[in-house]
């Protein structure tokens, strides 16, 4: 009886040999010590752990998918209701031809809007975790306050400094209202895990 690649034969049909394990001299009992119980004198190699939670690209992400998709169906809504409110015809084809064109209209529009808003809002927040604004100032809502203003700020910047300001003074003001909100219901700050919620 032959096996593949073994020349010896063996007899009746006990099938083959064990393998030589002749090898296993060479293997060192201190790298499968844990398994084995064989004491070691190294010092266990751990994995870096980031303890702030999810990196800047990842939160940016998540942020800017969910603004994206609360735009969308927010703007989709209102452009339906104004796409009814303003059809030139009574006919169905013709209503719905404007529902569906106002609500691709203002939905995409607020899509974009909210997406953006919360890309700027997730830099401007990973820049301040990176130069640990929260420990520096010993306040937990310096971090979504100067993000939020920022935003505001940086997405009004193109109409001039008074609308600067403006935009700076509604982004902070939000995270201000929705501070005292979260502390008058007494909801731990930041515990939906969108933006500043």
């Amino acid at each position: 009886m032959n096996t593949s690649g073994d020349s010896r034969e063996f007899e009746g049909d006990a099938g083959a040999p064990l393998p030589d394990f002749s090898a296993a001299r060479d293997i060192q009992l201190t790298t499968v010590a844990p398994a084995l119980g064989v004491p070691t004198s190294r010092q266990p190699e751990y994995l870096d752990y980031d303890q702030k939670g999810r990196g800047v690209i990842v939160t940016m992400f998540a942020n800017a998918g969910a603004c994206y998709l609360m735009g969308i169906a927010g703007g989709g809504l209102y452009g339906a209701g104004k796409g009814v409110k303003e059809t030139p015809s009574p006919k169905f084809k013709v209503k719905l031809n404007s529902v569906l064109n106002q609500s691709g209209r203002y939905g995409s529009l607020y899509g974009n809007m909210f997406g953006s808003a919360a890309v700027l809002y997730s830099l401007y927040q990973g820049a301040c975790d990176h130069f640990e604004v929260e420990e520096k100032t010993g306040l937990e809502i310096a971090t979504p306050f100067i993000s939020a203003s920022l935003t505001g700020a940086t997405l009004y910047s193109r109409k001039g400094y008074r609308a600067m300001l403006g935009g700076a003074a509604v982004g902070g003001g939000a995270v201000a209202a929705s501070f005292a909100i979260y502390q008058v219901v007494g909801i731990p700050y930041g515990s939906l895990g969108l933006l500043f919620l």
